[in-house]
Order: C-alpha cells, then structure tokens, then sequence
C-alpha cells in the first residue's frame, strides 16, 4: 500500500499525461455535444452526470497508472472472477435500460446504472496479455490458443447468454483479435477461424432473433424494410441528419433534427450523426482526427516498451478504441450493423466514460514503467 500511495504521488511526472489531455480535450467537446443533443429535453442532468463521470473517470486513470502491470497479472485468476462476478450480476439486477438488450444493472441504493460488460473489459485486456506472455515463446502452439480462446469463449458466452449484447461481445473478440494479430500468431489461425464461422454461419444464422438478422440484410438487400419504418429507421433518419450540414453544419444548438429530438439516441449510439448535422464534415473529420490521435498514443507507447505483455496491453487498449470508433461511425453511415457501440469519450454514458479512461490508464501505467522492475523479477506462480 506504501508504494502505491508513493506511486500515485508521482502520477504527474511519471503517467502519461499526454494521452489523459487528449482523452480530457475530446470528453469536454463530446459534454458539448451532449448538451447541443439533449436540449429540447433539458440538458442540466445530462452535463452534470458525464461531468460527474469524467471526473471519476480521470481518478480512475491516476489510480490505474499507478499500479505495476506485473502487480495486476499475478492476479490473473482474481480478475478473471471479478470479471464473471460483474456479469453474474445480471442474473438479480439485470435490466435493459430501454437498449433492447438485458446489459445493464439496475442495483438498490446505486443512482445510476452499470455496463459490467463495460467495466470487465479492462481486465480482460490485461488477462489476456497475462496469458500470452506465459506462451509468448510459443504464441502460435495449440497450447496457446486453447488458453487464449477459453477466456475469450468464458467471458462472451456468458456476456451473450446473460445479455444478449451482441454488440459489447464482438469488443471482447476484436480485442482478442488484435492482441493475437500484434503479439505472432500465425495467420494460419486466422484461416481456420474464418473457415470454422463460414461453417457454423448457418447454424449462427438461426438462433439470431429476426431483428437481429435484419440490420445485416439491410445493408445488402433493399427490399427489406423498404419505406425505413422498422428496423431501417435509425440509419435513415441517420444518414439525414449526418448529411444535412454539408461541409461546416448548421450550427451548433442550431441542428433541425438534433433539437427537435428528431434523431433516435442522438446523445448516445447517434451523436456523430449530431455532430455532422451541426458542425458538418469538417465537425466530423476533427473528431476522427483525435481519436486517431489516441489510438496512435497507445500504439507508441507500446512500440516504445521491449516487455513483450506491456506492449500487448498497450495494443489491446488501441484495438478496443478502434473496433468502437469504426463501428460507431459505420453504424451511422449505414455500412455496419446497428449493435449499439458509444463513441469513445463523446457518446453520453458514465460506465463507458469511466472505463475508457480506467482501461487507458493501464496505457498510462505502461508509459510510466515501461520494463519490469529487475528487484521484482522472480519465479511466479502458475496462473489460469
């Protein structure tokens, strides 16, 4: 406890600030955002809970910095439980919060409510970095993958099976991917995993409700939803919106859709589409320029460190930023599925606020020790 306290003192000149400014300088535009979004309903209680969130958010970077990576892989297994703890939760408190999917808890005496999906996924990142140092000499062994696959398939079967949530569970498995892809593994695997999906596509196809099916066929196939009353709907009133302000906007607080509320979850899934109503292209290229810029930040710092399960981190943390932003964004330009993804650190929401900057803050963490210290170098317990 001592060094933790000694280390949190030390944040300032050993985190990464770098990166906790350009997180704070894209949260106040999106509180911005937010509050042009939720006008013509009141923006006061919008503001102050992201505000709120925000700042816990940056307490949770300080804090998270602050402890050695080394320190949070030892304790592989705790986290692990923690992790299927915060979705077991569901099973009492579980409630959809008007998302259609059962992913948020709803807990007695707590005024807001929790995404554990959101919060498991940090340390899931470092789990899954934890693991592939331990095989890291044979990344691409069956071993391996059999290890990396089971703490994928243990966290997204039970996410699925007690939410639904399609959306937060392709985020574990792009992780995943991404890790996988950065650390060696052979592109063989690659191969045989696409094969596996194509095979078992139509038995997947199946056990898809309707409504899910039908945001992937309206992406190819017109004649479904055809006048946008059903599930055609949001991306249309969407694409109206992104494409009505041109190259500058109309405005902010001056959107016609956006103030009449005319656009579905324009403070949440839908507020990139607000942003290009009322600041138009350019609106919209700034906000994909900074957080390109983050993503860039973690890539570095994990190109900077040579310890093989800091640098996996560091990539975790960019890939989970970039599978949200591109499906995020392709979900309003109509070419992905509408899985109901934030904006990371724009879209209104307090979990994903606060574990974006906790899961950064492991970045932050890396930054400031880049190689494990040699005094703690010894032989550690097997871990699963």
């Amino acid at each position: 406890m001592y060094r933790f306290w000694q280390e949190f003192k030390r944040f300032f000149r050993k985190g990464d600030t770098v990166l906790l400014l350009l997180c704070m300088v894209i949260t106040s535009f999106g509180i911005v955002m937010i509050s042009s979004a939720t006008n013509h309903m009141g923006s006061t209680r919008f503001i102050i809970i992201q505000l709120a969130a925000a700042g816990l958010g940056i307490l949770m970077y300080a804090i998270i910095s602050s402890i050695d990576a080394d320190v949070l892989a030892e304790r592989r297994t705790s986290l692990v439980m923690f992790n299927l703890f915060m979705l077991l939760l569901l099973i009492p408190f579980g409630t959809d919060n008007n998302s259609g999917n059962r992913s948020w808890l709803d807990i007695p005496l707590i005024p807001f409510d929790i995404q554990p999906a959101e919060v498991c996924k940090m340390f899931f990142i470092v789990t899954m970095a934890s693991v592939m140092k331990e095989h890291q000499s044979g990344i691409s062994g069956i071993k391996s993958i059999l290890h990396m696959v089971f703490h994928l398939g243990l966290l997204v079967g039970l996410n699925m099976a007690l939410s639904r949530d399609a959306g937060v569970s392709l985020i574990f498995v792009f992780i995943f991917i991404g890790m996988a892809f950065a650390g060696g593994v052979s592109l063989l695997w690659y191969l045989l995993a696409g094969g596996a999906i194509a095979a078992a596509w139509p038995f997947i196809w199946n056990v898809m409700d309707q409504h899910q099916r039908n945001r992937i066929l309206i992406l190819f196939d017109p004649t479904v939803d055809p006048l946008g009353i059903d599930e055609r709907f949001h991306s249309k009133r969407s694409l109206l919106s992104l494409t009505g302000g041109g190259t500058s906007g109309q405005g902010l607080f001056e959107g016609i859709r956006t103030q009449s509320g005319a656009l579905p979850a324009q403070h949440t899934d839908y507020i990139f589409s607000a942003i290009g109503e009322e600041l138009g292209f350019i609106g919209c290229a700034l906000v994909l320029l900074a957080e390109f810029l983050v993503v860039a930040r973690c890539i570095q710092i994990g190109n900077r460190t040579n310890d093989y399960m800091r640098r996996m981190i560091c990539y975790g943390a960019a890939s989970a930023l970039i599978f949200q932003v591109l499906s995020n964004v392709g979900m309003c330009i109509g070419v992905t599925p509408v899985i109901g993804l934030t904006l990371p650190f724009i879209s209104y929401g307090g979990s994903s606020i606060v574990s974006l900057y906790a899961m950064l803050g492991l970045v932050s963490g890396v930054h400031a020790r880049p190689e494990s210290e040699i005094h703690e170098l010894y032989i550690r317990p097997r871990r699963y």
